[in-house]
């Protein structure tokens, strides 16, 4: 089985570029989307996406934010959001329940310049994990999004420039860090300890994406014991369309 996760930066704008072929080619049995900036009746998808079931959690600020779950295997049962008030109106989580495991896909806020939101920010931190870890006390949890942090050194390209900025703040590395401590798995880097280079968004601005100065902030992160039935972690750093690619898994 294959999951992808995708920051989309708009669903309506992928469509009208390269979201068909991306479906055809990769094929997906369970595809999450984050940043969708659309409401389901908005969209008007491509007939290779006829074999999903579509489950859709928006904003109430029209296009903003959102999350999408498409997958081809009728899910268990479908939840929105975190069950806080204060987190709910962005359509930023849903969970999707299946025999073996809970999928959560999440678009993570950002802390904005000068880290304007990130007392906020860590707030989420504190209340997506303890959600994830209630989950967990009936089966495995999976989750994946756009996490809006690179953890280490290693997952951005110009560290030393960017300690003290969104994305790269000790506050919010050391919130991945309690992902890490509560027993998560970081999936890419159990595969891929020192690959370097290895980023899945880059700043529209100076060719970033050309000269592959990227960020690492797209993720998916597994229950540790339920890592025996993850075959494959890769970030899909050739699809265009967005200014986040593609990261996947595959499970037995």
């Amino acid at each position: 089985m294959k999951i992808i996760s995708w920051n989309v930066n708009g669903i309506r704008a992928v469509i009208k570029k390269n979201f068909a072929e991306f479906l055809t080619e990769h094929q997906p049995d369970i595809l999450c989307l984050q940043e969708t900036k659309a409401r389901a009746e908005q969209v008007d998808l491509p007939l290779e996406a006829a074999g999903y079931q579509t489950y859709w959690n928006s904003a109430d600020k029209a296009g903003y934010s959102g999350t999408a779950v498409f997958t081809k295997q009728k899910p268990l049962n479908v939840t929105y959001g975190l069950g806080i008030d204060e987190h709910d109106t962005e359509g930023r989580v849903i969970t999707a329940e299946f025999e073996n495991y809970h999928l959560v896909t999440v678009y993570t806020p950002n802390s904005k310049s000068e880290l304007l939101r990130l007392p906020y920010r860590q707030r989420w931190d504190t209340d997506f994990l303890a959600y994830c870890k209630m989950l967990e006390k009936s089966k495995p949890v999976i989750f994946c999004g756009d996490l809006n942090v690179a953890h280490q050194e290693i997952d951005l390209a110009r560290p030393k420039q960017n300690h003290k900025n969104p994305g790269f703040s000790k506050e919010e590395r050391t919130g991945f860090n309690n992902i890490l401590a509560a027993g998560f798995t970081d999936t890419f880097r159990h595969f891929e300890p020192e690959t370097p280079d290895a980023y899945s968004w880059w700043s529209y601005r100076a060719g970033a994406r050309g000269k592959n100065i990227g960020w690492r902030i797209d993720y998916f992160c597994v229950t540790q014991s339920y890592m025996e039935n993850i075959t494959k972690a890769q970030i899909l750093a050739d699809v265009q369309g967005s200014d986040h690619c593609p990261v996947l898994i595959e499970l037995n």
